[in-house]
This record gives structure tokens, sequence and C-alpha cells, in this order.
């Protein structure tokens, strides 16, 4: 069974991500905060990561940077969903790796899809 890390701050959308993907049959592990992601991304080794960018005690970029300081890790793949229109974040998103990123509210169907392309 595939692990998916959900780090969302909002407690309406983390539970609504953890439920959705538990029914597609992953695994799920949530954070809602930036430290607390990066505690369970080192003790769980997820599949893929999905993180919120706006978050207290550390954004998603911080998560990602964090992470990818573990040799095991690098490559470990991540999707970034937030509910900025900034620009910059999505090209700082995909200068670190992104293998999607989507501005809320996205279509679960393809948030689900990313995952799943992520994941294999």
């Amino acid at each position: 069974m595939k692990k998916v890390l959900v780090v969302e701050d909002d407690v309406d959308i983390n539970k609504a991500l953890t439920i959705r993907l538990r029914a597609a049959g992953y695994e799920v592990f949530s954070a809602q905060d930036g430290l607390l992601g990066t505690c369970a991304a080192r003790r769980e080794h997820p599949d893929v990561m999905v993180l919120d960018i706006s978050m207290p005690a550390g954004d998603g970029f911080s998560i990602v940077e964090r992470v990818r300081s573990i040799p095991e890790m690098a490559h470990t793949p991540f999707i970034f969903i937030t509910a900025s229109k900034k620009r910059e974040l999505k090209e700082r998103a995909l200068e670190l790796g992104a293998v999607a990123f989507f501005e809320k509210p996205y279509e679960s169907e393809e948030l689900l899809t990313a995952i799943e392309k992520a994941a294999a």
C-alpha cells in the first residue's frame, strides 16, 4: 500500500483529503503544520507528499527542503496546494521539483490523478 503524507493546516481540508485518499486505497498520514509535517515525513517515509504552502511552524517549501536533505528521501515526489494566487509561489514550487501544483479550490479528481501518477 502506498503511503501519502498530507500536510495542511485547514482542518476540514486535511480531513477531507485524508478520507478521500484512504477510500482510494492509500495509507495516509497527516499533519497540520510545517514542523509536524517534517517530523511525519522523517518517521513515515511517504511515497508522495501533499503540502499546503502557507502554514504555521514552517511552510511547504521548508518541508521539502528539510526532507530533501535526507538521502533516502531526496527524490520523494511532492504536490503543492495553496489558496494563494501569487504566481511566484507556483514558480518556486516548480523550481523545487513539484510534480503538480493546485490552487484552492481544486478538483479532487485532478488531485487524486496527480497523486496516483506520483506514487506509481
